[in-house]
């Protein structure tokens, strides 16, 4: 591509590559083209995207560091300069301690015109974050790089950060305490997981692509590698067809509900039914459950025991409480498919015997998805929240992995895993979702689409991002309620 493109509504999956595949993809890139040309091409991208996002900018402080995302920074300052602008670098790096490529371009700099000084002018239009790029690592920024941070996020002019916001790592979306909050942010090459997932998402701002290629007939191509992950794409709308009826579309059965929290229950049952499931059945585990819900007279009220699990999509643990961990043996031997959430998690995190039934039906291949939130995985893998949020693609696959089955990691860029399939990160959704309820909603309609026959991996897939994009549509002057939020899905 000879320009970056904005990544906005996908239809297709766009494939994410970690740090190591991203330098094969550099190294074999690299390997067809005339020397010092790959950072020229990414010097020209960085330069040509501060124009289109900030036309009118014409003091513009470029931040760079030692490595070759400095020179990129450095590249760029070079062309501005040349296109009427006032660049003003900052450089971390000496011309003797340089790579070979960002010593070219701190002398093609020179020669240009370009200013360099000691620290951030005192004013500008617009800030070019170069200084780590994926070369960060986990390990505190100190000294004049930290300061240089801190100005960079207190400036209030636009941010361009080249490649991956500074401190943000570009594998996970872990970042470390100093980081880099840009407004926009050009990945070089290949976009990387962690732009996408964990903090990434509210450290990248606007995220573009350029691969760095002159066009997709470019010789000097290298082959397809395979993705680390895939950003899921907005699911293909399917019609129903008339000759329909309501067995059609499945059986959904919530079991949870304990005293005092019938609404969680009620909420995926909501969720189930707006999402297009034939028939939604409650069991309600309170010691007095309703018998019916005069708002949604079509959910139907049933004891456990009177429901045939074996042949329906059950959600299981919405407001299960202690309760729930009595009736999983059965719900985990009997169900044909199975969406586990909240209370279910934490009572197959607390019993030992739960996890070998749930380990079971993976081995016999039982359709299940449980959908924990970073505290409900670190307790289902015996660690911390923050151990959790390190790395959440490694954390979501190796549940997927112990209990074999799929995996919905929720939070910001929420994690869809499978055993030995690429994982899906979800790019829609927004901090409107942080409020109670919006998990159970999630949970039924995950079930809803099960019933309807989907694929575990693909029901979790297309669930997450219809929920996430429900989020991304809401009016801004109306408040987001799991209730309203449940009523808003679509079949």
């Amino acid at each position: 591509m000879s320009f970056a493109v904005r990544l906005v509504n996908f239809l297709n999956r766009q494939a994410l590559h970690d740090v190591a595949t991203t330098r094969q993809f550099e190294h074999h890139l690299q390997h067809g083209l005339p020397e010092h040309s790959l950072m020229a091409r990414a010097g020209l991208a960085v330069a040509r995207l501060a124009l289109a996002i900030a036309p009118h900018a014409q003091r513009i402080w470029i931040a760079a560091g030692t490595g070759n995302n400095g020179g990129d920074g450095i590249v760029a300052a070079m062309h501005l300069q040349r296109w009427g602008k006032q660049p003003l670098m900052s450089w971390l790096g000496k011309p003797d301690q340089a790579p070979a490529d960002t010593r070219l371009a701190y002398q093609t700099a020179l020669d240009a015109g370009v200013a360099f000084g000691a620290g951030p002018p005192t004013h500008f239009d617009l800030c070019i974050d170069a200084l780590l790029g994926i070369g960060s690592q986990l390990r505190e920024p100190a000294g004049l790089m930290a300061d240089w941070m801190h100005q960079i996020n207190t400036c209030g002019a636009p941010v361009l950060a080249v490649d991956v916001p500074s401190g943000l790592q570009a594998d996970t979306g872990a970042a470390s305490r100093c980081h880099v909050k840009a407004t926009h942010t050009l990945s070089l090459l290949t976009l990387k997981p962690g732009l996408f997932t964990g903090q990434g998402r509210d450290l990248a701002g606007t995220v573009w692509l350029d691969d760095l290629r002159q066009d997709q007939s470019d010789p000097s191509a290298p082959p397809p590698l395979p993705p680390s992950a895939w950003l899921a794409g907005r699911p293909l709308k399917t019609s129903r067809a008339h000759a329909s009826h309501k067995g059609s579309f499945g059986d959904v059965a919530v079991v949870g509900g304990a005293r005092g929290m019938s609404g969680a229950a009620l909420l995926a049952a909501s969720a189930a039914l707006h999402g297009g499931a034939g028939r939604v059945f409650v069991s309600l585990l309170d010691e007095q459950p309703l018998r019916l819900d005069t708002v949604q007279p079509e959910l139907m009220f049933r004891d456990l025991d009177t429901l045939p699990l074996e042949t329906m999509s059950v959600v299981c643990g919405c407001g299960g409480g202690d309760a729930i961990a009595a009736q999983l043996p059965v719900i985990l031997k009997s169900a044909k498919h199975l969406v586990i959430d909240a209370d279910g998690l934490n009572a197959i995190a607390q019993f030992a015997p739960l996890q070998a039934l749930l380990a079971e039906r993976g081995r016999q291949q039982h359709a299940t998805i449980l959908t924990p939130h970073p505290l409900e995985a670190a307790r289902l893998l015996a660690c911390s929240a923050a151990d959790i949020q390190t790395n959440r693609m490694a954390a979501a696959q190796q549940l997927a992995r112990r209990f074999a089955c799929t995996v919905v990691l929720k939070g910001s860029g929420t994690v869809i895993a499978e055993a030995d399939v690429v994982p899906v990160i979800n790019p829609t959704g927004n901090a409107r979702l942080a409020t109670g309820g919006t998990g159970d909603v999630l949970a039924g309609l995950i079930g809803a689409r099960l019933a309807a026959g989907l694929h575990t991996f693909d029901a979790a897939c297309q669930a997450v991002y219809q929920h996430g994009s429900a989020a991304d549509q809401w009016p801004q002057d109306q408040a987001l309620t799991a209730s309203r939020l449940a009523q808003a899905l679509k079949a």
